[in-house]
């Protein structure tokens, strides 16, 4: 499968240039990707972020080089990406639970192994979705650009974006956007992981545009005609959405003999503000489009 060669060879990329600035588009590239939706599905898989593994790597690769040779620790903290040799201890005593200096004298420390993919037999459970065809529409909203999808990824920050927009008011104000009969049925998220510019891409929280006047501080952003596999998704979030995303990411993609993932939009759709109900349930769009 394509999807299992694309993401080992991204691993084999990481390996390779460990002891470099590592190139997190040239990653993902790897993987026939882009740098949004690579992070976000290697994290749903390995259960940990990219920059996590990569510095978990180095840091067992450092003590390895500790014991086994003679290397000033200025010269493996240089190796491994630190500047100093105080910022290469802080990480070595946190990671390891000793000190570098101890480490060399035959303290324990911890073994991280390099990531191998495997095919495994998994599935055997029915996961409901349905193909939904949208012409071109317009939605209002307000927009921010991810920065940080480097090290911990774009969560906690499209969190904090939501958090914000609720305490400042966005969010009624969006609510009220919401049409009459909308096709999709709520507030909107808005994921445009196929306009990436290096690590930022935008996120949006709006609601579909009905032509109404649009109040300062909102846009009106266009979202072209697309073929989206639709997913439902329910229980308490996050916890619901994530469990639903990693099994859309390592079940029904790499399964699925006839739709492959496009990097473009995901839309997730949230009916009502009562996430935290343990029946809640909300949608997630995902273009697609047919294999050849």
């Amino acid at each position: 499968m394509e999807w299992i060669a694309g993401l080992q060879r991204a691993i084999d990329y990481v390996e390779a240039h460990r002891t470099e600035e590592i190139d997190y588009e040239a990653v993902a590239k790897e993987a026939c990707s882009s740098v949004f939706h690579f992070q976000r599905v290697f994290g749903v898989i390995c259960g940990f972020t990219l920059g996590d593994y990569i510095r978990m790597r180095r840091l067992s690769q450092a003590a390895s080089d500790l014991s086994g040779t003679k290397d000033k620790v200025i010269d493996i903290a240089l190796k491994y990406g630190y500047d100093t040799p105080e910022s290469f201890a802080r990480a070595f005593t946190r990671f390891h639970g000793v000190t570098p200096t101890q480490a060399r004298r035959g303290g324990n420390v911890k073994s991280f192994s390099r990531l191998s993919v495997k095919l495994i037999l998994t599935g055997g459970s029915t996961m409901d979705y349905r193909i939904e065809k949208l012409d071109a529409f317009q939605v209002v909203c307000k927009r921010k650009t991810v920065e940080k999808a480097d090290e911990d990824g774009p969560a906690w920050e499209i969190s904090d974006f939501w958090d914000e927009c609720t305490q400042n008011g966005t969010i009624r104000k969006l609510v009220g956007y919401i049409p009459e009969k909308p096709v999709l049925k709520g507030l909107l998220g808005i994921c445009y992981s196929g306009n990436t510019e290096g690590l930022k891409f935008p996120y949006g929280i709006g609601a579909e545009y009905d032509g109404r006047p649009v109040e300062e501080g909102l846009e009106i952003v266009g979202i072209p005609a697309h073929t989206y596999a639709v997913f439902t998704c329910r229980g308490k979030m996050p916890e619901a959405f994530a469990e639903t995303y990693k099994k859309i990411v390592t079940e029904f993609f790499p399964q699925n003999d006839r739709y492959e993932y496009v990097s473009e939009i995901e839309l997730e759709v949230y009916p009502s503000d009562q996430v935290q109900n343990p029946d809640y349930a909300c949608e997630i769009w995902i273009v697609v489009k047919e294999k050849r």
